[in-house]
């Protein structure tokens, strides 16, 4: 899944260019890439579907040479991961009558690549034996505020079936969850079986899979784009967590630990990032820092910033915009984007 724009991590993530095209760490790779390199491990290039929005087409061809035009599956608009998901299950129906499927979004960063390897084959003979969703959830390391929790049932195993689904708890739950050790942070990394995913959508979410049964004989022919185009905008703009995963009675999460992180913001990226003797973080440039502690620094490769008596802060510059506010604020990031582009008329969206 790669259609989302990225805005909490304005100004590195704009519109023409969001958050997974982007080269966080000067690795040379994109969050993209390394999601693709990571599943191609598993699943040969031919059998990766990327879901997207039209406008990302020819950069998502231009960082994925080792994919065809036709694995590119286009939305008009944003309608949330539901029928993000449903698009590449009904593409995928019309090559074949049986599949395993890994759902991963591709703004996720991976530190213990191999374990998830491993945790993903675990996951995949679970789902290709049984008639259940899967999803992967994370041990947390700290009470977070910014993920949703799956609380698991009891047993003995890493597989186990899910009691509830909680969306981005506040402070005191999100501690009460993180002390009980039955809640883990839903990574959004789903697996699947055709059928089973299919009926899941027939049965919970038929507005949805209504929509895309009345294509059956488009997909995978010279029709779907003009089908998806005229028929995806009346689609209900709906997650697949709320959608399926919390309705849904058989759903099992493979509680892991591979170093996942979702950089969905400044403060997820400060988390896991290498910090100095004060607790700052740079990345790409060059900093010297006096006086100050706790702060981000995120400007162009080559560029030298030398801070005083700053503390807390997020200091990122990209092509014509400084962004400098308060890490602890940094839900406010899409106001100032939008006061920008009202004031300013989109011109530093």
């Amino acid at each position: 899944m790669a259609g989302g724009v990225g805005s909490r991590f304005w100004p590195f993530s704009r519109n023409d260019r969001p958050k997974q095209f982007l080269d966080f760490f000067g690795t040379g790779r994109s969050l993209l890439q390394m999601t693709f390199d990571r599943i191609n491990h598993l699943v040969p290039a031919e059998n990766i579907i990327i879901v997207s929005n039209v406008i990302y087409k020819d950069l998502i061809l231009e960082q994925l040479p080792e994919i065809k035009a036709d694995q590119v599956l286009l939305e008009p608009n944003r309608r949330n991961t539901a029928p993000c998901i449903a698009y590449a299950v009904n593409r995928i129906k019309s090559i074949t009558d049986k599949a395993n499927i890994i759902v991963a979004p591709s703004d996720h960063l991976i530190l213990k690549e191999n374990d998830f390897l491993e945790t993903i084959k675990i996951g995949l003979d679970f789902v290709e034996k049984n008639n259940s969703l899967l999803t992967l959830g994370i041990k947390p390391s700290r009470p977070e505020t910014g993920y949703g929790y799956i609380q698991i049932s009891e047993g003995e195993t890493n597989l186990r079936k899910v009691k509830t689904f909680t969306e981005k708890p506040n402070a005191e739950l999100a501690q009460v969850f993180f002390e009980t050790g039955e809640f883990f942070w839903n990574s959004g990394i789903f697996l699947w079986n055709l059928q089973t995913i299919d009926k899941a959508f027939d049965t919970l979410l038929p507005e949805v899979a209504s929509k895309f049964k009345a294509g059956t004989e488009f997909f995978n022919t010279p029709k779907e784009q003009g089908f998806i185009d005229e028929m995806y905008p009346s689609c209900p703009n709906i997650s697949i967590d709320y959608g399926i995963m919390e309705k849904a009675s058989d759903v099992y999460v493979l509680c892991s630990d591979f170093g996942w992180t979702d950089l969905g913001t400044w403060g997820s990226l400060y988390e896991m990032s290498p910090k100095d003797e004060n607790k700052n973080v740079t990345l790409k440039c060059e900093t010297v820092f006096y006086d100050c502690e706790d702060n981000i620094v995120a400007l162009p490769s080559g560029k030298l910033a030398v801070i005083q008596d700053l503390k807390g802060y997020i200091v990122a510059e990209s092509d014509n915009v400084l962004l400098i506010c308060k890490l602890e604020e940094e839900q406010r990031i899409r106001q100032f984007v939008n006061d920008s582009n009202v004031k300013y008329e989109g011109k530093f969206n």
